[in-house]
């Protein structure tokens, strides 16, 4: 028996795909056609002005609400500008100035910059609140070890970013800063009870939903007090009761990359990730950096089989569909309006 094409179709729409090289492949495009959300862009996809307006125009062709992101934050990490340093300064120096009109003005510099190239989704501003000297994933990519201050900025970075058109994705949810492991390499532990977390962690999230931030992305960071042995990307108790229900939030709840090993080691496997995303709240998988065909089939087989064995419901990608979410969201997301003609774009 066959597998259900419209489930299929439904199961795509969660997911955020990637591919390599600076021209999308037939099979990056063709995917978009049968439903798939939308691809992050990295340093590989990246050459020059020009070549990024073609590869978005063309990711269009495939549908023309493709979600395209990326992760430009200034400062350390940037995709435009990946070999050569981005010209925008970091968090961590917007923080030091301490001037909030600055932080909109650089992102929003950002912004247009992305929206001229066709981009909707910024993965970025990273509004973790880096309480860890030795933290070795946040660090210079946080406004501060304020929460006050951070929340500030991050609320300003989102206005700045979003005036542009581009969507703003806030993370990492419910907080990075306190942590000194790498979840690219392992899942890293904060123990501290919510009462912590609400009064260290979380004041810049309330920022940002406050400010209209139409995506956040979860951390795989665990929690024992809210997560169990999990990460917070597959608690329900985090992505649902603490950021849709407390805080409010109705915009996308985006998933880091799923082939992090913080995700990967705790899920056994990046489909098995997908389904437990999608179960704790998640609307948008983001699967990663190293992305074919067969994998992204193989992500949307599992959640397909997942609703036939009833560990997933089938409502959860019928009603909540990170492509709606997020294209009901902002402008970009729901229209994909052109990037600059690729002959005129500048280097």
């Amino acid at each position: 028996m066959g597998q259900d094409p419209g489930l299929r179709r439904l199961a795509l729409g969660t997911l955020l795909a990637a591919y390599p090289g600076p021209v999308p492949p037939d099979w990056a495009v063709d995917l978009l056609a049968d439903g798939l959300a939308g691809h992050t862009l990295f340093g590989t996809n990246i050459h020059d002005p020009a070549q990024v307006a073609a590869s978005t125009a063309a990711l269009r062709a495939g549908h023309p609400d493709v979600i395209v992101a990326i992760d430009e934050e200034g400062g350390d990490v940037t995709r435009l500008a990946h070999a050569t340093g981005s010209p925008y300064p970091g968090n961590a120096a917007l923080g030091a100035v301490d001037d909030p009109a600055l932080t909109r003005e650089v992102y929003a510099a950002i912004g247009a910059e992305l929206a001229a190239l066709g981009v909707t989704l910024d993965l970025a501003p990273t509004v973790d609140v880096n309480t860890a000297d030795e933290n070795p994933v946040i660090g210079t990519r946080s406004f501060g070890a304020d929460p006050k201050r951070v929340a500030v900025h991050s609320a300003a970075a989102v206005a700045g970013l979003q005036s542009t058109g581009v969507a703003a994705c806030a993370k990492h949810f419910p907080g990075h800063g306190a942590t000194v492991a790498d979840s690219h390499h392992e899942l890293p532990t904060v123990d501290v009870p919510p009462a912590v977390l609400r009064e260290r962690d979380l004041p810049p999230f309330a920022a940002v939903v406050d400010a209209g931030v139409r995506a956040v992305m979860t951390a795989h960071i665990r929690v024992p007090a809210l997560t169990g042995d999990g990460p917070a990307t597959f608690s329900r108790a985090v992505l649902h009761d603490l950021l849709r229900v407390e805080y409010g939030f109705t915009g996308a709840v985006v998933t880091d990359a799923l082939e992090m090993k913080g995700a990967v080691l705790a899920a056994g496997g990046v489909g098995t990730g997908a389904v437990r995303a999608l179960a704790a709240g998640a609307d948008l998988l983001c699967i990663g950096a190293r992305v074919d065909a067969e994998l992204v089939e193989s992500v949307a087989a599992e959640i397909v089989a997942a609703i036939g064995d009833g560990r997933q419901a089938r409502e959860r990608v019928e009603e909540d569909r990170a492509a709606e979410r997020g294209r009901a969201g902002c402008p970009l997301m729901r229209s994909g309006r052109a990037p600059l003609d690729a002959a005129v774009v500048q280097g």
